[in-house]
């Protein structure tokens, strides 16, 4: 295993533990998770693994195959930048628990592409630091504690469908939960015996939520449940007497969120009925409603979902948190080469760098693999 010699290389022992930790696509549910409300990921094959030994002193010692050098040493406390800091968060957010660690992580999620490679990086640490420690911490404890370690210490104040995602995750699944309870359940999504695949389109185009304008959309949607007299978005049960008191973008960010919720419970009944070739639609409206409501799409996002139905997508729509990443289309798998190739054709008409596509199929969550 690559990322346990690159650990004796660097550290002069094997790693006592090496856990992995995927990367996820999220089917339907886009911005609702901080809005108290449903969403419906998988976990893609692409995740991080990660090679740990707990130390007895509060030094963590951190190495990624994806950058060069010696590794860095730093305090679970100390500011730090880049990747680190989604390891650092993790340390921080355990406290006294787990006093320092030998870290060594490798990767193989395309970096930018919005499928989570930094509650992946989150979630196989936690994990192996909670075998190593027999901290006993239920995958949902996991979860929470990445999220907790993304909001507090990275300081993006995002909700919890990337990690949930990531450590719950059951192959040849989706993962339905409810983001204010934690309730979840497994959604069988069996793509194959419908000739279909879920094709994923990274735009290329890097994102790190367009310079706060995720925390902006996020400020937007509490202030208008202020105004509506609700916990949340997800409490609101009739939408146009709630349009009827908002305005400008508050008015818009609800109706997204709002109509998104019913999108992610229709795919599901859909999906339980055995109706996986009429999912589509959904992706359809959701994207719109990202675009045109949410405003967080951008112009490769719109060309790729435009030019997948084009090219004979049942369905398609970005994914993540917007502004750049990637885009999923749901498409029959005799269609897979005339939809790739209407996609690329039209990113070279407007002069866009080429697409990377990504047949993804649903992945085991975290698990311990040494």
């Amino acid at each position: 295993m690559r990322v346990a010699e690159a650990f004796r290389a660097a550290y002069g022992a094997a790693p006592q533990t090496v856990w992995h930790a995927p990367g996820r696509v999220n089917l339907i549910g886009e911005h609702t998770d901080y809005n108290d409300g449903f969403v419906l990921p998988f976990a893609v094959p692409w995740g991080v693994t990660a090679a740990v030994t707990p130390r007895e002193d509060k030094t963590i010692r951190l190495l990624s195959l994806q950058s060069s050098g010696e590794p860095v040493t730093i305090t679970a406390h100390e500011e730090s930048t880049g990747w680190t800091r989604y390891v650092v968060g993790v340390l921080n957010a355990l406290g006294d628990r787990v006093p320092g660690a030998d870290i060594a992580i490798d990767g193989d999620i395309p970096p930018g592409a919005g499928l989570s490679s930094s509650a992946a990086i989150e979630v196989s640490v936690a994990s192996a630091l909670n075998d190593l420690h027999d901290l006993g911490m239920t995958p949902m404890e996991i979860a929470l504690l990445g999220q907790k370690a993304e909001n507090g210490f990275v300081g993006v104040p995002s909700g919890i469908l990337d990690q949930a995602a990531s450590a719950l995750c059951e192959e040849g699944h989706a993962l339905f939960l409810d983001c204010r309870s934690l309730a979840s359940r497994k959604i069988p999504l069996d793509l194959a015996s419908h000739g279909l695949s879920i094709l994923i389109i990274d735009t290329q185009v890097h994102h790190e939520h367009a310079n706060g304008e995720y925390a902006k959309r996020r400020a937007e949607c509490e202030s208008a449940a202020r105004k509506l007299g609700v916990p949340a978005l997800r409490d609101v049960t009739d939408l146009a007497a709630a349009l009827e008191r908002l305005q400008g973008d508050e008015r818009k960010r609800t109706m997204h969120i709002v109509t998104e919720n019913h999108r992610v419970e229709a795919l599901i009944g859909l999906l339980r009925a055995g109706a996986v070739t009429e999912i589509g639609a959904l992706l359809n409206a959701s994207h719109l409603s990202l675009r045109d409501q949410y405003e967080v799409s951008s112009p490769e996002l719109d060309v790729a979902v435009e030019a997948a139905v084009r090219g004979g997508a049942r369905g398609a729509r970005m994914t993540g948190g917007g502004f750049g990443g990637s885009a999923i289309a749901l498409v029959a798998d005799d269609r897979l080469e005339s939809v790739q190739e209407s996609v690329t054709s039209a990113y070279a008409e407007r002069g866009f760098k080429a697409p990377r596509f990504l047949p993804a199929t649903p992945a085991r969550g975290a698990h311990r693999v040494a």
